[in-house]
This record gives C-alpha cells, structure tokens and sequence, in this order.
C-alpha cells in the first residue's frame, strides 16, 4: 500500500505546531502578510496575543493588558459565555448551510435584531462585515434609483470599493480612484449644506450617515441634526442609510444612535457589537418599501457565508445577552463613569497637550493638540498594560470604546493609567 506524504503545514501526527516564539511570528508576519504590519507589531513590543476573556487579553509573554480599544467590537466583553456556548452549540450541530432550504437560525436572529431596531426596520440582510453592509445598502439604493451618493466629511463606511468611496478620507481613496461616480461630500453636523446637495440631486440620492462619527474622531452633533437629516431625505426624496456599524447595539447607551431624536431611517447598518466578539457578522436592516428590490429576488445580492448558521448563532445570542444582562443601561451609566474620569484626569493637560475630551456611552475620544501625541500615548499606554485605539480619520484623537462588563476596580485601573501615560507624554513632548 502507498501511503501519501502529509499535506503541507500538517505532520502524520497532526497540525504543525503553531510558531513558538514571538521572533517567530514577526517574521511570519513579514514573510506573509506584511512587511507594515510586522513593522507595526515590533514598534509595539512584538507581543503575540494568545487569550483573552472579558476586558482582558493575554499575551504570549505572559502580560495581560486591559483592552479598552476592540475598534467597537467588544462590548459585550472578550468571550462572553452565553455567546461562546451558542457558537459551540452550532459548529457541534450545523455550522455551515447548504443555502438551498431555509435556515432557521438566520431567522430566529432577523427576529431577535428586528425587535430592537427603530420601529419599521422590520427586515433583515446578514452579511460577514461592516463594509459588507454598507455595499449591501448602496446596491439596495441603487434598484430604487438613487444612484447619486450623499456621505460626510470625516465619515468612515468601509474600505471595500464601494464603501470606499463613501468614506471621505484621501489617503485611503486616493490609490484606488476612480471610485464609484457621483458620490458628494457634504460637512456634517451641517443641515443646509446637505440641503444644497440634496436640491441638486432631487429624487436620485443616497444619504448615508453616522449617528456620532467614529472614526472621523468622536464628533457629536448638535441635537436635532439627524431629525433635520430624515425630514431634508422625505422632502428631497432622498434614501436615507444610517451606519450603526460602530455607534449602534448599545455602544453610545442606546440601541442605536437614532434612537436619542427617535430616527427611523430607511436603511440602517449594524455590525461590530453584533458578533458578540466571537464570529464576525454584520446587518443592514430595512423597511419593507425600501427592502422590496432585494424581498423579491433573493438573488438579487447574495453572499456564500452571509447569514451563515455559526454567525447568526453568534447574533441571536448576542442580542438575547444584551436583553438578559441590561447590557444599554449599564453602558450608558459606565459611559458617564468613565467620560467623567477622562474628563478629570485630562483637566490638567487641557489647553496644552490636550484640546477636548467627548464621548457619549462608551465611545469617548481624546483630542491631542499634535498629531504626535497620539501616537506617544499609544505607546505609553501598552507600556502600561492598556490598550485604545487611534482615529483613522482624525489623527489627533485618541479613542476609547471600552467593553460594558468592565468593573470600578478596572475602571480605576484605566483612569490611573491614563493620568500616567498623560503625565509622561506631557513631560516627553515639553522637552
């Protein structure tokens, strides 16, 4: 009998073991996914990350930092465990379908999503990321023929093409141009500036917007813009899309950022907190005038892993969680915890290194007077055993979107740390 060699990166005893050292890694890294990214994790400290449970992750040399960046992901904490019990439940039983008979987690998690969505949002398209439900919502736009794209100055949708092209920032676009045509910048937080796109693009246009920008450095509108927004789309005949991928399931202390003017948009993206921080999955939902196109023909836009079981597994439970655990009550109530201690703690450096604090629920920026110390507190912090995230979109605006099941003990902990990393960075960019 001929006995066939292992296939590559497999031994006859099994797997090949996973690289040992972090010198390993990095040099993986660089060999095969990117010579920037390697870069990147060696300005760091090299650490590979190996666990993580709650606000936690662990690395391989033995550091655990306490993570209040996740980009928005992890609201409901690293591996919550309703959420982690649901996946293995279904990876156990059917985690892939076959997309010819109906699959009944796809519509238990539709259900459980559509219940807490603002009212008429009934409908539900599952895909695999963010940029995935933007795209979906600018080809839903487009079978209504609204072709001709609204988007916001600082706005962050995606890095896909067509979601590229609504999100207004050069250095991303500018090597993939040209990008979808007819697509107008207007600023945001700017009722009558939108109104003039708007008169030029009557009945054609797509408006897509943000509740509070995110990536475009935690700007927070005046109350009343987006009830301006949806009366400006009704009266222009406008499609309006409102991107919750980061700001929505609780993040900002509501269910969605629409939800402090009562916004009901036609088209409205969830993602991020979605996945409960184990399988990835994103959704745009919409009303049933503005679903019709993709309710009629199924095959309209479809993807081989959207709505897949194990995803929407990891939906339902998410939901079901947050409904269970008063998960938006307590981030709201954590939020005004923590924008308070920000707001103590950087007291001293304002009008210096600082220039403002803002935040609402658990999204909370700090805008830096130079660029550079965005960067330096990166850096002191991981020192220090905390992570946050940087602004793609506004380089001088330090982000924190920290999980709701961090206690006062972590709380503490954060807010100590950042007056060090303050004072250090402070001292640092004097001299």
């Amino acid at each position: 009998m001929t006995v066939s060699p292992p296939p590559t990166g497999t031994s006859a005893s099994g797997p090949a073991p996973a690289p040992s050292g972090r010198a390993d890694v990095v040099g993986l890294y660089m060999e095969h996914i990117g010579s920037g990214r390697a870069v990147m994790g060696r300005v760091m400290g090299g650490m590979a990350e190996v666990r993580s449970e709650g606000a936690w992750i662990h690395a391989d040399d033995g550091r655990r930092f306490l993570d209040f960046g996740g980009y928005g992901v992890f609201l409901l904490g690293h591996r919550h465990p309703a959420v982690v019990e649901a996946v293995h439940r279904q990876i156990d039983t059917h985690p892939l379908a076959s997309r010819v008979f109906l699959e009944p987690v796809a519509a238990l998690a539709a259900q459980a999503l559509a219940a807490h969505t603002p009212p008429g949002l009934d409908y539900v398209h599952f895909v695999n990321s963010g940029a995935e439900a933007t795209e979906a919502a600018l080809k839903l736009a487009r079978a209504h023929g609204r072709t001709s794209v609204i988007t916001t100055r600082g706005g962050f949708h995606g890095k896909t093409l067509g979601a590229l092209s609504v999100t207004a920032n050069p250095t991303y676009q500018t090597p993939f141009q040209p990008l979808l045509p007819d697509v107008t910048q207007v600023a945001y937080d700017d009722p009558a500036d939108l109104e003039r796109a708007l008169a030029a693009r009557r009945d054609r246009a797509c408006v897509v917007i943000e509740p509070v920008q995110g990536e475009g450095g935690v700007h927070i509108p005046r109350p009343g813009y987006l009830s301006q927004v949806r009366a400006l789309c009704r009266a222009y005949g406008a499609l309006m899309v409102v991107d919750e991928i980061q700001t929505g399931m609780g993040r900002l202390g509501t269910w969605w950022g629409v939800d402090a003017e009562g916004v009901s948009p036609d088209v409205l993206l969830a993602g991020k907190g979605l996945s409960g921080g184990v399988v990835p999955v994103a959704a745009m939902t919409a009303t049933a005038e503005a679903y019709a196109p993709f309710s009629r023909d199924p095959y309209l836009h479809t993807s081989t892993f959207g709505a897949s079981p194990i995803a929407c597994a990891a939906a339902l439970a998410t939901v079901r969680a947050m409904e269970e655990e008063n998960t938006v009550a307590r981030a709201a109530a954590l939020g005004l915890r923590i924008l308070g201690g920000v707001r103590d703690v950087c007291a001293p450096y304002e009008g210096g290194l600082v220039r403002e604090v803002r935040g609402r629920g658990l999204l909370i920026g700090i805008e830096f007077a130079r660029e550079q110390a965005v960067g330096e507190m990166l850096l002191e912090l991981i020192a220090r055993g905390v992570l946050v995230n940087h602004s793609l979109n506004s380089t001088r605006v330090l982000r924190l979107t920290p999980p709701a099941a961090v206690g006062e003990a972590e709380t503490g902990l954060f807010l100590t740390t950042l007056a060090e990393a303050l004072h250090t960075t402070a001292g640092r960019m004097a001299g």
